[in-house]
């Protein structure tokens, strides 16, 4: 081989490069948990799980060296091809590349991206080789299923928009509005206008009829006004109403957001709020999804504590156990609370719920949906059940290690049949799509 060619084959070797296809069906899932479809917040939590995923390959590897140039020589940091310090340096800097991509899904992708890069780096640095070990690994997969979750629901559900355009008014409020207060003030003056200083501010209102900006939280009759927050106007035919614009004229909240509201609109904090607690709603829906996903983790690291020397007949039991569970679980329809049906936020439903109008979904695309659940869960349990039971009859290290990476690569059809019982069929075959290639690719290069 060229040393070029050597380079590189270590570093595949060093970051496990066949069990990157194994993230990005986390973010899928966890998108097809919400109810929403895929889209930019989903492409960023995928980006940014990648680099989270790979810096903790990386970093185990550096926190394993000395334990690797005993019981497996061959690595790449005791063979000397990959020297420490670049192993070391390559974890950062794929740490801070994963929460840069996250920071650009949201502050809430950013949170679940900084709690997944911690767990990871307490595992790979303290928790590795103690009891808490593989109960935090599981916690990572779930947290990388949660960031596809949250980078989904808030990136492109209305709430980051309502909040960006929420903070935008507050601003606005508070201060000065490019678009008006001079020109409005200057337009009032030239109307007549008198300038009266209320306990909050300064009032500019107008006569009937004549422009003007109000800062004391009341339009005026027949112009267009802005609400600001106290003064009565001086002469003019306006009322003082708090919070709220007259059905007669334009009216601006301070408090609220940059452009005119309709009369009996909510404000822009109330829409904000209900908008956070929906994300927040769509985000409590993953969990379950999340759950699986550590269970099925949790079982896979409880066996690879063994496979550098073999013998523990338990823990692969444990985990052939927990994947006909979780291949049962999935294989069944989801629960959907009963209710309305979600609509976005201000928007109402074109008829009457119950009246014709309501549609469902056919009884082909229930069977379509019945059958890819089955298929896909059959497929979890041939490539993971197969290898667990072989290592649970013969726990040697061989087995062991061939027990692990059938684990890793059961991630696959688990995330593609966790979507696909949350109803979403594309990104089941996106994920499902990956299969082939980490088996192709894993035998040039090992994932544990």
């Amino acid at each position: 081989m060229r040393p070029l060619s050597v380079h590189a084959r270590a570093w595949a070797e060093l970051l496990r490069l066949p069990a990157l296809f194994t993230v990005p069906g986390d973010a899928l899932a966890g998108a097809a948990a919400t109810g929403l479809r895929p889209g930019r917040g989903t492409a960023l939590a995928v980006t940014s799980s990648l680099c989270l995923y790979e810096a903790g390959m990386a970093l185990n590897d550096w926190a394993d060296r000395a334990e690797d140039a005993v019981d497996r020589p061959h690595r790449p940091i005791p063979s000397g091809r990959v020297h420490p310090a670049a192993a070391l340096t390559a974890a950062a800097a794929l740490t801070a590349a994963g929460l840069a991509l996250a920071a650009r899904a949201g502050r809430p992708a950013l949170t679940v991206a900084t709690a997944l890069a911690g767990t990871v780096w307490a595992y790979d640095l303290s928790l590795k080789h103690t009891e808490a070990g593989p109960a935090t690994m599981a916690t990572a997969r779930a947290l990388d299923l949660l960031l596809g979750a949250t980078a989904t629901a808030t990136a492109t559900g209305p709430a980051a928009g309502l909040g960006a355009r929420g903070s935008r008014g507050s601003r606005v409020g508070r201060g000065r509005d490019a678009s008006g207060v001079g020109r409005g003030a200057r337009a009032a003056r030239a109307a007549g206008a008198t300038e009266v200083a209320g306990a909050d501010g300064v009032a500019v209102a107008g006569v009937a009829g004549g422009p003007g900006r109000v800062g004391g939280g009341a339009g005026q009759a027949g112009g267009p006004g802005q609400v600001g927050g106290g003064a009565a106007p001086a002469g003019g035919s306006s009322r003082v109403v708090r919070g709220a614009a007259r059905p007669g004229g334009f009216a601006r909240a301070a408090d609220g957001a940059s452009r005119g509201e309709r009369p009996g609109r909510p404000p822009g904090g109330a829409r904000g709020g209900r908008a956070v607690r929906e994300g927040a709603g769509r985000v409590s829906s993953a969990l379950p999804s999340a759950l699986a996903l550590g269970a099925h983790t949790l079982a896979v690291t409880s066996v690879s504590r063994h496979e550098t020397q073999g013998g523990s007949t338990t823990a692969p039991l444990g985990a052939l156990a927990t994947t006909l569970a979780l291949a049962h679980a999935v294989a069944r329809p989801r629960r959907v609370a009963p209710g309305p049906p979600s609509l976005p936020t201000g928007r109402r439903p074109a008829v009457r719920l119950g009246l014709p109008g309501t549609t469902h979904a056919p009884r082909w695309a229930e069977d379509t949906g019945a059958l890819a659940r089955a298929a896909l869960a059959l497929a979890y349990v041939t490539t993971a059940a197969r290898p667990f039971l072989h290592a649970a009859l013969n726990p040697s290290p061989p087995l062991t290690q061939r027990a692990v990476g059938g684990g890793i690569r059961a991630l696959i059809p688990l995330q593609a049949a966790l979507a696909a019982r949350s109803g979403s069929l594309g990104s089941a075959l996106v994920a499902a799509s990956l299969a082939p290639a980490a088996r192709r690719f894993a035998r040039r290069v090992s994932v544990t």
